[in-house]
């Protein structure tokens, strides 16, 4: 039986993960190892390694990594603590294959751990551009040391080829947060409403926004231009989650819990709302707004516009209703304006969403179960006409 062994860091990446976790769990062939660190295990982020046990799942490690601050040494000291961490993980646990979503810097140290233990690697969403983010360089960096890819577009996968990896290993598979959307009972309205304690519409608005990491000291400036075009419309409710632990997400924080304070009657805070609850609101609310990932992959699902913010997603392949708009107040205004608009939803019906595939955790986990896997990697060469 094939050992495969789930490493995961924070809430979001965990909801989008658990469906295939649990086909993992149930196959005969294959035996699921969980590896929790990072956003889990912090109390300031919910210690939402909870939640996994509460799902049912048995965590086998725990890596803990994370200093209780944000700034660039903060972050690069907790990648030398995670490298250590998952060194003694793989040394107890003895994985054949490990399996890690994303770009998100503790990924980075999982699979510089898993390299030197020999431990052949599965990377999902591999591929991608996000140039305002040093996700960008650590995703292509973990392409270069996984032996599977699952890509969630043919583009992606064309691009993973391109840095050398061989197609038989190269799979296009969709995203499986879109899959999930389709799975999942998603909430009724009036129960959601009573978990959040606060009413949806369509005049109101989810924000997620992380720091742009590739930007120097642009991420406090870019959100206080993002609350200043929210003041401009004072009947829109506001549903914010808080950024993840990257540099200056400290400063968001504090900048959201400040403004929610000051607009309690309209806007309202969560650390995170797990991927039931956020899937749940995208079902009654007018658009997101902000600089997430999801507002990229899982929101154009909802037929719901995304208002994506700078530079920290550029370079994704993007649905029709996403509008991309400059970090200022006044382009802010204009996009909100628009969607908010009578009638712009009814435009968005018929949009569809390129990462949306069939069976997309089936297909990884045939892969996972039959896929011969080579150790020891050759560079794939393109030929001067591709």
């Amino acid at each position: 039986m094939r050992k495969v062994c789930v490493v995961t860091g924070t809430r979001a990446e965990y909801g989008l993960l658990s469906r295939l976790m649990w086909l993992i769990r149930a196959d005969h062939d294959l035996t699921l190892q969980i590896i929790a660190t990072n956003m889990h295990l912090s109390p300031e982020f919910g210690l939402t390694y909870k939640e996994i046990e509460a799902d049912g799942f048995t965590i086998d490690k725990k890596v803990e990594m994370l200093l209780s601050s944000d700034t660039s040494n903060a972050i690069t000291k907790s990648i030398g603590l995670a490298t250590i961490g998952f060194a003694d993980a793989y040394e107890d646990l003895q994985p054949d294959i490990l399996l890690i979503l994303g770009d998100r810097f503790e990924i980075l140290a999982a699979a510089t751990a898993a390299l030197i233990y020999k431990i052949p690697v599965a990377h999902l969403h591999g591929g991608e551009i996000t140039e305002a983010a040093y996700d960008d360089a650590i995703r292509h960096a973990i392409t270069k040391m996984s032996h599977l890819h699952f890509v969630s577009t043919e583009i992606y996968r064309q691009r993973v080829i391109q840095m050398g990896e061989h197609p038989s290993t190269v799979f296009n598979v969709g995203a499986l947060g879109c899959e999930n959307i389709k799975s999942l009972k998603l909430m009724r309205k009036d129960e959601l409403e009573k978990s959040l304690g606060f009413k949806l519409d369509r005049n109101t608005i989810l924000i997620t926004y992380h720091p742009v990491t590739m930007e120097c000291n642009t991420s406090e400036q870019q959100f206080r231009e993002l609350l200043s075009a929210i003041d401009l419309f004072p009947e829109l409710k506001v549903v914010f989650t808080m950024p993840n632990s990257d540099t200056d997400g400290r400063i968001i924080m504090k900048m959201i819990k400040e403004y929610v304070a000051k607009n309690p009657e309209r806007t309202v805070w969560f650390d995170s709302l797990g991927c039931y609850r956020y899937l749940s609101v995208l079902q009654y609310i007018g658009g997101v707004v902000g600089n997430s990932s999801s507002g990229i992959i899982e929101v154009p699902s909802f037929h719901i516009p995304t208002i994506n913010i700078g530079d920290r997603q550029k370079g994704r392949i993007a649905a029709a209703s996403v509008l991309n708009c400059k970090p200022t107040r006044q382009d802010i205004q204009q996009r909100l304006a628009a969607i908010l608009a009578p009638g712009y939803l009814n435009s968005l019906v018929s949009v569809t969403n390129p990462y949306d595939m069939p069976d997309t955790a089936t297909n990884i986990l045939d892969t996972l179960k039959h896929q011969p896997i080579v150790s020891i990697k050759s560079f794939y060469n393109l030929s001067i006409d591709e």
